[in-house]
């Protein structure tokens, strides 16, 4: 697999697309800890995988699928031998389906499928995965649209396990739980819209019709996360975006991404990216796709 690294930080050459790279690697390398601006999906195929995360360590079997958003530093460790798909997704085909942002933040610092559970749900996830080597080794008329469908639905099906499996409020009853998710659907779909807006935490909870202490539970139980902190990384999901467009200054992306000063904006950037808002535009634009001959998918 060739890899470029610029310290930790992970520079994927997308090759003829501006949408994601893929590998079916076999080789017997390791990597060391390092992140990137796309979503990794690893799946294994043939013998095992092992991915470490935060100090904890993944033994993926084959057919389980990980999912690790972006920015999230990990490791790789491969067995002597073995088969497995490496996926890399840019974040705004995740941004593409609709409302999965508020899902999104439940998934850090992965999301592990077992292929023992949610059994029909996963062999469909498994199918998706499959239809995006294929497309993606034959490179057939509509190659990159057949790819860019299959991981929408894919993204919907694991958003639908993460939702189907959330407890809003134990002893409610299916029709309520179903009214719970609803409006926190529309909740976090109000902040993804107004993030770059002055939104209190009052304000929200008031909307959505509960009182503060009800919110900031019932809250961070649908997102994983607490009300501020999806807030937040809905702001540097905005600023990931502006920091691709060369027009506008870093301190006007922190003004349009809805941090109230620079040095705030410079802080939280980095606690979440490891690099400053610099640094990662800088990599941006060394991240642009590049083009090889023959366009062969790379294995190893």
């Amino acid at each position: 697999m060739k890899r470029e690294l610029h310290g930790s930080k992970e520079i994927v050459p997308h090759i003829e697309s501006n949408q994601f790279t893929l590998y079916v690697n076999q080789e017997y390398e390791s990597y060391a800890s390092h992140w990137h601006s796309e979503l990794e999906i690893i799946m294994p195929l043939e013998n095992g995988y092992t991915v470490i995360l935060e100090n904890v360590t993944y033994q993926l079997e084959p057919f389980d699928i990980l999912i690790i958003p972006s920015g999230v530093s990990h490791e790789l460790i491969a067995p002597p031998t073995g088969r497995r798909i490496i996926l890399l997704v840019r974040h705004h085909i995740v941004q593409e389906v609709n409302g999965f942002d508020s899902v999104y933040n439940r998934f850090f610092p992965c999301a592990l499928f077992l292929h023992t559970e949610n059994e029909t749900e996963h062999r469909k996830m498994v199918s998706l995965l499959k239809t995006a080597m294929e497309e993606y080794s034959a490179r057939q008329p509509l190659w990159e649209a057949s790819i860019h469908g299959a991981m929408i639905r894919f993204f919907v099906i694991a958003g639908r396990i993460y939702i189907n499996h959330t407890e809003l409020k134990p002893m409610a009853s299916p029709r309520r739980q179903r009214a719970y998710t609803e409006t926190f659907f529309s909740v976090c779909t109000y902040i993804n819209d107004h993030c770059s807006e002055k939104l209190t935490l009052e304000e929200t909870a008031r909307l959505a019709g509960f009182s503060r202490s009800q919110f900031i539970r019932l809250f961070k139980d649908y997102t994983g996360v607490s009300y501020y902190e999806y807030l937040t990384r809905q702001r540097l999901t905005k600023a990931d975006i502006l920091l691709g467009e060369p027009e506008y200054s870093i301190t006007e992306i922190a003004m349009h991404s809805g941090f109230n000063s620079l040095s705030t904006f410079n802080r939280v950037f980095k606690s979440y990216h490891h690099c400053t808002p610099m640094e990662y535009r800088q990599h941006h634009r060394r991240d642009m796709p590049l083009r090889e001959p023959g366009g062969e998918a790379k294995s190893g």
